[in-house]
């Protein structure tokens, strides 16, 4: 496959096993690898960001460097600010003044950069864009990556949203709909994965406000399974380009072991540099 403008990019999640991803772009922006249509999910969306406003280490000091500092995943951010992780810290603090997000850089940016967004009231993806509004891009990115259970419902454009992973966790449907048969797809599990978790009913005291949401999270582990399927066939047809952790990832989804996650992160911004070699 050739790498043209053409060519879209999709940047899966997993919590902190996305500093995988943060360590393949990395690479790309230090080898000035830039895509014209971006779509991503989640982690995905959080470390897309720092690579649409060309901020070289930005994702990888955010999740390596700043959780050893700030420890911001925990219960106790649980019970304050009804989020495993410290919204604050990583909404406002982190993009306004800890380490501060470009936004002159994004927003000047041409290219295009969507996040997948869970819709509760209709249990379906929704893809967003902003290019203007500081606020509503970081209302969209903390939806993206509002996971179900331990992170509270973000409103986006006063409509209840949480975590795109939800329903489309690698999104190459959309890139493809978008006018991009080919794609490089950044993934953050081994080749062959499959989750053994099971999908069970959810019970309706559980977001009993959204019933089709429901409906999707009692079918999410089948989907993600189907579309990790459709990948490696894309792949075997060579209308996509995946690069993903060469071996099983030992890193969870909420991982604060620091060791574990540079280890990860090295990976990711090894084999970029290897696909830089490759394809430019």
């Amino acid at each position: 496959m050739r790498i043209d403008r053409n060519t879209g990019l999709v940047l899966e999640g997993g919590g902190m096993r996305g500093v995988f991803t943060s360590g393949v772009l990395d690479a790309f922006m230090k080898n000035e690898l830039y895509f014209h249509y971006v779509v991503s999910v989640s982690a995905g969306a959080c470390n897309g960001l720092s690579y649409m406003s060309r901020q070289i280490r930005r994702a990888r000091i955010s999740n390596i460097d700043y959780l050893a500092r700030y420890k911001y995943i925990g219960l106790r951010h649980l019970v304050t600010q009804g989020c495993i992780f410290d919204r604050k810290l990583l909404y406002d603090d982190f993009p306004n003044t800890l380490l501060p997000y470009d936004f002159d850089a994004f927003f000047g940016n041409p290219d295009e950069f969507e996040m997948v967004t869970t819709n509760c009231l209709t249990g379906q993806a929704c893809y967003l864009t902003e290019k203007h509004d500081r606020q509503r891009l970081l209302d969209i990115v903390k939806a993206s990556s509002s996971l179900p259970y331990v992170c509270k419902i973000v409103d986006v454009d006063g409509v209840p949203m949480l975590d795109g992973g939800v329903v489309d966790s690698i999104p190459v449907g959309r890139a493809v709909e978008r006018g991009h048969e080919h794609n490089v797809v950044v993934l953050t599990r081994n080749y062959g994965f499959r989750t053994t978790e099971k999908d069970r009913k959810i019970p309706h005291f559980i977001y009993k406000n959204y019933p089709k949401l429901r409906v999707a999270l009692s079918h999410r582990c089948e989907a993600y399974n189907r579309q990790l399927a459709m990948i490696e066939e894309l792949e075997s047809q060579g209308r996509i380009v995946c690069i993903r952790p060469e071996r099983p990832v030992n890193v969870g989804r909420m991982e604060k072991d620091i060791d574990k996650l540079e280890l990860l992160y090295e990976e990711g911004l090894e084999l970029g540099e290897k696909f830089c070699k490759e394809y430019l």
